[in-house]
């Protein structure tokens, strides 16, 4: 029997025992963006428009994302592509200055939509299963399909500016606001004020994402083993914080600080270190 490999980089030439045949989510095409969102408009609370049409300044700027929707399609005329449509709603703070100079926190919600087109392949089958009930009937699960599955991973984006305009500028043009999922509006306790009545506040967003289509699929891998663990669960003492603390390293590096190292090769003069051979 070989020796059991545990979970992380294998080094070595550790024997594989076996191939498995695994049910699993495969990649088949991904790519990553980078946008930079110029003049996004930000739809602001009630308050959070009063505060706005009151104030000299905003600052302190910060977003957030709050809901990702996703929509697959299929190419027509170019087979295994699809396009991903893609809409991010932020939530937008601020700070609003008015002339007494004390800040009023301001909220408000943007979004952002884009499309891409990835490789998919092709192939949609019906895929029927059930889940096992004790003693009684197996309970059906619906049906469903092997057609791909968007994922978008992302990161909440950086405010690179904002700015506020008088509603009089008429000639400034903006996307107008899709309509907003119920799980953006429970994320804000007053209403959004749509229209376009008093201050309108617009930020650039720099957004990070990557964007994969993922299929259902048999896979054929190299495998070691099972993965079992190999140390015991324990809950810790909350009773005994001076035994938690004993087990914290004294920080010497803090009463300490390091030095700078000398460099691997000791017989080159160094100016830097005063390394000398």
């Amino acid at each position: 029997m070989p020796d059991r490999v545990s979970p992380g980089p294998v080094c070595g030439t550790c024997d594989i025992s076996e191939a498995v045949c695994i049910h699993t989510k495969k990649v088949y095409s991904s790519c990553r963006d980078k946008d930079c969102i110029e003049d996004l408009r930000v739809f602001l609370t009630r308050s959070s428009q009063a505060a706005v049409d009151a104030a000299v300044s905003v600052k302190n700027e910060s977003a957030e994302i709050l809901c990702v929707l996703i929509d697959v399609e299929p190419v027509p005329f170019n087979k295994g592509f699809f396009t991903v449509d893609i809409t991010y709603f932020y939530r937008i703070n601020a700070d609003a200055h008015g002339a007494t100079g004390r800040p009023c926190r301001i909220t408000g919600v943007a979004s952002f939509s884009k499309k891409v087109i990835l490789f998919g392949s092709e192939g949609g089958v019906k895929i029927f299963s059930s889940a096992s009930r004790q003693g009684g009937a197996d309970e059906q699960q619906r049906a469903r399909t092997n057609m791909p599955v968007a994922c978008v991973e992302t990161v909440d984006p950086v405010v690179l500016a904002s700015h506020v305009i008088d509603n009089c500028d008429c000639c400034r043009r903006e996307s107008p606001m899709v309509d907003l999922p119920d799980t953006v509006l429970c994320c804000f306790d007053e209403e959004i004020v749509i229209g376009n009545e008093g201050k309108r506040m617009f930020v650039t967003l720099g957004q990070f994402s990557i964007i994969k289509l993922e299929r259902d699929s048999q896979l054929l891998v190299p495998s070691f083993g099972f993965c079992i663990p190999e140390t015991d669960c324990s809950a810790g003492d909350p009773t005994s914080p001076c035994d938690v603390f004993e087990t914290i390293k004294f920080p010497i590096d803090e009463f300490f600080p390091p030095t700078q190292t000398c460099p691997a090769d000791r017989n080159a003069e160094s100016a830097s270190c005063n390394c000398k051979k």
